[in-house]
């Protein structure tokens, strides 16, 4: 799959199936290679002709806009160092050239270079520079998985993407204590679709010996009471030293008000990068917050590399869990989680990566003798009166353990004691996760709620380690909602399962007929979940008939897993004069219409007719008889309505005609031909227009997917732009913000 919004072409970026879209720019002659992770496996060999550097570039130059920042990266391996550039041009004038810092080192494993840059005054093209210095001739460097275009940033960061990344420069961060900062190219290497992850790092160089820190500068906007979350990748130095990140708050003075520290405990040796994490809740005076990350205990002269900076609201662990990020993931600790009784003790697993199901880390419960033990969480808000589901996953690590059980302790206002549900036990078999839920309802007068997990250990030193502590509000695992004023149906799927499972979600009329729906990848058919709550707008679901929704999960070995299905729904459409146009793909262009009058089908055949001497009857050779067409007449009755028709019919695209039942015409899918749009009186302020759509019957788009904001919000537009004024210049329109299709 091709890289999104890469300018470039696939086949110049993955170097499949030839090396057409590149040319030798500086000593080096151009050849296709092997062993490429992109595309179908090619790569682009770039040999030197003599010792020295060599450049190969991009054959085409790419449009783009000055002043705007532009970013490429690419993945390499050679024998020596290397960097990236882009090359800024007007015309055949080059302009100058934004270079990346090379890589620190070489290897001949696949390893990401990156850089960013303003595209300068004056400049309207762009060129991808690849350049190493080979030490003899004949020396091959291999290139794939090239990308030119905007910044790709973490959707939904708070922080702009150049603090994010450091690729355009190290503005911004600022020393804090004992450090300098600069950028640095380590060889490193990336899952080839990893496109947030780029070559350049912030480097903190610690001055002297000692503690030693630096500080994002930019002061992202906070709502107080919101949890947030914020990570980094950590390269630490080989030598002992503590690494940390830390997320701060501040009040409307810009007043420090609190800090949130988490450690990361690296492997030993710590070679690679690690992503820590830290999360905490925004004190109620909180008006912004940063990051800080730095060493402890740092000798003079060691390095801490950061890349993908990133604050933004904490996910939840589980669709509607009111445990906080802090307490269900245990990425910076145990947080709120003691033992109420016992000899079991409770602490992060150590080191990074040893042992976790979410994140890096989980909980590790530590019994040194063969007795049960009651470990508790802080108390989280709940609901009185309504069904509630703790789980939790667990992993028996070391020694043997008789049971788990889980349950939950009721409190009130006043934190009294108010119930405890009985909970279930579990036997903890083998050594993988285990799923453990436990289901109980809320006495009416409880408004806060404690996990206990009660362990019983079989043996000395056992330890059993526990993640994804999540606590919910039972609601319907499956519910449909019409809404026939905007001529859509909500599917809500939750509690799915993850982990490499897929779906299929299919639409079943009343005759048992069905139909795959439509999701952001096209039909609902075997898709990956990547989230355990799904929402489908189903636009295509028809009208003033009764149907429902069939669900299938499979495993990753195309096992049915689990199937479900929705309750009856039926979409209203009272006017039996109006109706809908829809595009499949882009549902907030859809249209509602009057019609004046329904069209006289037609059905075209290729014939072709032959005269045959001394016989009375031509024979006539026939094609298949294609579908229906015929002209749609229809009324709009305001500007609005003449607008938003003309915008839905500029793209061309296949729409879907959807009427009344009962009015002689089945829900079809159409292509419209050349349009006429009349006036209905010679009055000039008369809004009402009468409209010929020619029609012409197509198929159900196979492989359209639903457009949207790909999880992007209004926070990554604040982020991204000073004003309203500076949107102007890069969306057309507000549908082109909307899907982030800049001009």
């Amino acid at each position: 799959m091709a890289i999104p919004g890469n300018l470039l072409s696939p086949t110049t970026e993955t170097i499949d199936p030839n090396t057409s879209g590149w040319t030798s720019h500086l000593n080096c002659t151009i050849h296709a290679g092997i062993g490429g992770r992109a595309g179908g496996g090619g790569c682009l060999s770039v040999r030197s002709v003599a010792a020295g550097e060599m450049q190969a570039r991009t054959v085409s130059s790419y449009p783009i806009t000055a002043g705007t920042v532009y970013y490429v990266f690419a993945d390499t391996a050679g024998v020596v160092g290397e960097r990236i550039g882009i090359r800024w041009m007007y015309g055949a004038i080059q302009l100058g050239i934004t270079w990346s810092v090379p890589t620190t080192g070489s290897s001949a494993a696949w390893h990401r270079v990156s850089v960013a840059g303003v595209a300068p005054s004056g400049a309207t093209q762009a060129q991808v520079l690849l350049s190493s210095t080979e030490a003899g001739a004949n020396v091959s460097h291999f290139w794939e998985n090239i990308y030119l275009g905007a910044p790709v940033r973490t959707i939904g960061n708070l922080f702009p993407f150049n603090t994010e990344s450091s690729e355009v420069d190290a503005s911004g961060w600022a020393p804090v204590v004992n450090a300098s900062i600069s950028r640095q190219t380590p060889v490193m290497g990336w899952a080839v679709d990893n496109y947030l992850a780029g070559g350049q790092t912030l480097a903190m160089t610690a001055v002297a010996a000692g503690n030693a820190s630096i500080l994002a500068v930019d002061r992202p906007t906070v709502t107080p009471g919101q949890e947030y979350l914020a990570y980094a990748y950590l390269q630490p130095p080989t030598v002992a030293s503590t690494a940390w990140i830390e997320l701060r708050f501040y009040d409307v003075n810009d007043n420090q008000i609190q800090a949130t520290r988490s450690v990361l405990a690296p492997p030993t040796p710590a070679t690679g990068m690690y992503r820590q994490r830290v999360s905490d809740t925004a004190p109620a005076n909180a008006a912004s917050c940063s990051l800080a990350a730095g060493l402890d205990g740092a000798s003079a002269g060691q390095v801490l590399r950061l890349e993908t900076i990133v604050i933004a609201a904490a996910p939840e662990l589980q669709a509607g869990t009111v445990v906080p990020y802090a307490d269900g993931s245990f990425e910076q600790g145990v947080a709120g989680w003691t033992v109420a009784n016992g000899v079991a003790t409770v602490a992060r697993t150590s080191p990074w990566g040893d042992s976790y199901f979410e994140g890096a880390y989980s909980l590790a419960i530590t019994s040194s003798t063969a007795t049960t033990s009651t470990i508790r969480s802080a108390k989280f808000p709940v609901i009185g009166g309504v069904s509630w589901r703790a789980q939790i996953l667990a992993h028996p690590d070391a020694g043997t353990w008789t049971s788990v059980v889980v349950r939950v302790r009721w409190y009130d206002d006043a934190n009294v004691e108010v119930g405890v549900s009985g909970g279930v036990s579990y036997g903890v078999p083998g050594s993988a996760w285990y799923v453990m839920p436990s289901d109980s309802t809320a006495p009416a007068d409880a408004t806060q709620a404690s996990i206990d997990l009660v362990v019983t250990a079989a043996t000395t030193a056992s330890v059993l380690n526990v993640d994804q502590v999540v606590l919910w509000e039972v609601l319907p695992q499956t519910a449909v909602e019409a809404h026939s004023d905007s001529g859509y149906a909500t599917l809500t799927l939750r509690e799915l399962p993850l982990d490499d499972y897929t779906i299929t979600v299919q639409r079943v009329a009343a005759d048992g007929t069905r139909t795959l729906v439509r999701g952001p990848s096209g039909l609902i058919d075997r898709q990956p979940i990547t989230s355990d709550l799904l929402v489908i707008e189903d636009h295509e679901a028809p009208f003033g008939v009764q149907y429902y929704y069939a669900v299938t999960v499979y495993t990753a070995g195309g096992a049915v897993q689990v199937t479900r299905s929705s309750g009856p729904v039926t979409l209203e459409l009272p006017d039996g004069n109006e109706a809908w146009l829809k595009d499949p793909g882009n549902p907030q262009r859809n249209v509602k219409v009057l019609v004046a009058k329904p069209p006289d089908w037609q059905r075209p055949i290729e014939q072709a007719a032959f005269v045959i001497r001394g016989r009375r009857n031509k024979v006539v050779l026939s094609g298949r008889r294609q579908g229906l067409e015929g002209e749609l007449a229809i009324w709009t009755r305001s500007d609005e309505e003449r607008a938003a028709l003309h915008l839905l019919l500029d793209s061309g695209n296949t729409l879907l005609w959807q009427t009344a039942p009962g009015m002689g015409v089945a829900d079809m899918y159409v292509s419209v031909g050349q349009i006429t749009e009349s006036r209905v009186s010679p009055l000039a302020q008369e809004q009402w227009r009468a409209w010929t759509l020619p029609l012409t019957e197509a198929d159900l788009p196979l492989t359209t997917g639903v457009n949207g904001a790909a999880g992007r919000t209004w926070q990554d537009v604040v982020t991204e732009f000073a004003t309203c004024a500076d949107l102007l210049d890069v969306y057309a329109t507000s549908e082109a913000l909307l899907l982030d299709r800049r001009g």
